[in-house]
């Protein structure tokens, strides 16, 4: 197939030979006029073809390249084909780009891309929580006007970004991030966010935890090593000896208890979940709760129970005996002497609940977001006179989270408390026939 110039050569000469005979029948003046006019016509074609290239050129649209026949045909053929090209091109990079941002919005943690003035060019949404960006108001900003914590800004300047910095949120809220600057490419930067609230809190639980169990275990050693130097050192009589033994014997079965309230709360985080097929017989927990909640009164308190609906739960029933066994001992310890202790059931298809109400002292509001926490008391001195180890409603609250329960507290001092376990309906079943026992002479 010819090229484009020869196509161009050809037609010239193809007018040169018509003109050429054209000039040997109607004589020489109407040759040249014919050649005249046949180049004349030949350059006005390529002027208009000229001229829609430049017009194309100023402004290209996809799929809209001049065509023609001919040379320039050809020529506008590759045209459009190099058009096809590049669109196909830009369109694989849109796609990257596109696929590119998904994966940045998909991380768990905030990313902007800064550029050599440190100039935000992108971020995704995690960013955008962290440090209150908006991600086209702010496009082209300094970082530096956005987000103006000093240790922030310190960091930038030092240029030592091989360790993370910690710094609060812009957004408040006592959220911790944990920020990091990765230099890359052309002078520009990744800067990384995390949130770290959560890690910072259990390594605080954590230190507070070590430093409580100290405090606890450390008073009744003390108190131990006290009276054996006492009885050791001196002459003492039988009664005064036997006081001191009590007294050692009664710290003895505190550390006791912070250890066995240990070891159980231990193991609720590390056992297995509950299996959902286990069956707990409520009727035989709730008289046994009753029972119990008698005997550590001896008689103090008036202890009722009422019970509706016919369900069992579904779960471990050394775990919920637990619980719901903390929730009555706490009751019975923080309410005086003539008050009331309540028990109530209620259950149906929906979900069920578990009841302590008590005529007790009360609880100030701001301690209730904390009664959970290990340790945690409202009057330590109180606390000790009642014999609690400040790990019970820990426990209550780690094995009711394992069976997908919550635990609601209600209170107002000097009028009592309500501490609620709440159970979903998957944790509820229609209480199983039981066979009767024949009573025993």
């Amino acid at each position: 197939m010819p090229g484009p110039f020869s196509r161009i050569a050809l037609n010239a000469a193809v007018a040169a030979a018509v003109a050429l005979a054209a000039g040997l029948v109607l004589g020489a003046a109407a040759g040249w006029a014919l050649l005249a006019a046949a180049l004349a016509f030949l350059l006005l074609r390529d002027a208009r073809h000229l001229r829609a290239l430049i017009a194309w050129l100023k402004a290209p649209r996809a799929g809209e390249v001049p065509d023609a026949r001919g040379a320039w045909g050809e020529a506008f053929a590759l045209l459009h084909r190099h058009e096809r090209s590049g669109a196909r091109e830009q369109g694989e990079l849109a796609r990257a780009l596109i696929r590119w941002r998904k994966a940045g919005q998909a991380l768990p943690d905030g990313v902007v891309i800064l550029d050599a003035g440190n100039r935000v060019e992108w971020c995704n949404d995690n960013a955008e929580e962290h440090f209150g960006l908006d991600a086209r108001r702010d496009l082209g900003q300094p970082v530096v006007n956005l987000v103006r914590q000093p240790e922030f800004v310190a960091y930038l300047e030092s240029g030592d970004y091989a360790h993370a910095v910690q710094m609060r949120s812009a957004r408040g809220g006592g959220r911790i991030l944990s920020v990091q600057l990765i230099p890359y490419g052309a002078a520009q930067k990744l800067l990384l966010s995390r949130d770290v609230t959560r890690l910072e809190r259990i390594e605080t639980m954590r230190r507070d935890f070590v430093a409580n169990v100290s405090h606890e275990l450390r008073t009744p050693l003390t108190v131990l090593a006290g009276f054996l130097e006492t009885v050791r050192e001196l002459k003492l009589d039988a009664q005064r000896t036997r006081d001191y033994l009590d007294l050692m014997s009664e710290q003895t079965s505190r550390m006791r208890r912070i250890v066995e309230d240990l070891l159980a709360l231990s193991a609720l985080e590390s056992a297995p979940p509950p299996s959902p097929e286990s069956r707990v017989d409520v009727a035989s927990l709730l008289g046994k709760l009753k029972s119990d909640a008698e005997a550590l009164s001896a008689g103090r308190h008036r202890v009722t129970l009422e019970a509706e609906g016919a369900f069992d739960l579904l779960g471990e029933e050394s775990e919920l005996a637990s619980a719901f066994g903390n929730l009555v001992s706490n009751a019975i310890r923080y309410t005086p002497e003539g008050g009331a202790v309540r028990l109530v059931w209620r259950a149906s298809p929906a979900g069920a609940e578990f009841s302590v109400e008590d005529t007790g002292i009360g609880i100030e509001p701001q301690h209730i977001p904390r009664l959970t926490e290990r340790f945690y008391r409202v009057d330590r001195g109180r606390s000790r006179e009642t014999g609690g180890t400040g790990l019970g409603l820990a426990i209550v609250k780690h094995a009711l989270a394992r069976h997908q329960a919550a635990l609601d507290i209600e209170s107002e001092p000097g009028r009592g408390s309500r501490f609620t376990a709440r159970f979903p309906a998957r944790r509820v079943a229609p209480a199983a026939a039981r066979p009767a026992t024949t009573p025993t002479s």
